[in-house]
């Protein structure tokens, strides 16, 4: 194992306890310095290590998942995934990676003063229709979804991304993988990673109580603006 992978899994080990406290931010953390170290291992070794952590964390809080908001996300997800797939196979990454961060930032900033989101039909179907294209381009698909969830229960936040998750990120590898867009190099990456994912996971576990007695919603307006600060800055340097 060299000391790339290393490296990354260390930064996939706080990207997987971020994620566990929250419901989402792992690929905040990990997607950004895995461009820096092999621009090639995204966006499939995050989309793995993504449909991991959420299984792990779906049956960690399976009472809690909001079924019904998962279905109407996946039915736009899976549509985006298709747009996704033609980004990556087809289109400028740089200008795509500047309308996901600016997208994100606008809800962000509308969040904070006017808009207050709630998981209604309509609005799950356009963010997961967004979280399917961003994400499956980027590996960056989490905020969509989880902000119209800001205001909801931490656990009930942090299940029903989980299942959003494990169905998108899957969706989105068998996309990738049909197109030829997947290596054995990225599975390869993408398993050495998980040991250090379930570390971040694990440790995510005795401290979510302390999250949620606080409240979720400040630390996920925080984490989806970071998000999309670090999207725009990526795409401007690259």
């Amino acid at each position: 194992m060299g000391w790339g992978i290393v490296v990354a899994g260390v930064v996939v080990a706080l990207g997987g306890l971020l994620q566990g406290l929250i419901g989402f931010g792992l690929a905040l953390v990990a997607v950004p310095l895995i461009a820096l170290l092999d621009p090639a291992l995204l966006p499939v070794p995050v989309l793995m290590v993504a449909a991991a952590h959420a299984s792990m964390a779906l049956a960690r809080e399976f009472g809690h998942v909001d079924w019904r908001g998962v279905g109407w996300a996946m039915l736009g997800r899976l549509p985006g995934t298709v747009v996704g797939v033609l980004v990556v196979d087809a289109l400028d990454p740089k200008g795509f990676g500047l309308v996901v961060g600016g997208s994100v930032l606008a809800c962000v900033l509308l969040s904070i003063s006017t808009w207050r989101p709630v998981p209604r039909p309509g609005s799950l179907v356009t963010a997961g229709f967004a979280s399917g294209s961003f994400g499956t381009a980027t590996s960056v698909g989490g905020p969509m979804v989880a902000l119209l969830y800001q205001n909801q229960a931490g656990p009930q936040v942090r299940a029903t991304l989980a299942a959003f998750f494990v169905l998108g990120s899957g969706a989105s590898i068998i996309a990738l993988s049909g197109a030829g867009q997947v290596s054995a190099h990225q599975l390869w990456a993408g398993v050495a990673l998980i040991p250090f994912l379930v570390a971040g996971f694990l440790l995510s576990g005795p401290l979510r109580k302390r999250v949620d007695a606080g409240g979720i919603r400040a630390p996920m307006l925080v984490v989806a603006g970071l998000s999309s600060v670090v999207l725009i800055v990526r795409s401007v340097l690259s």
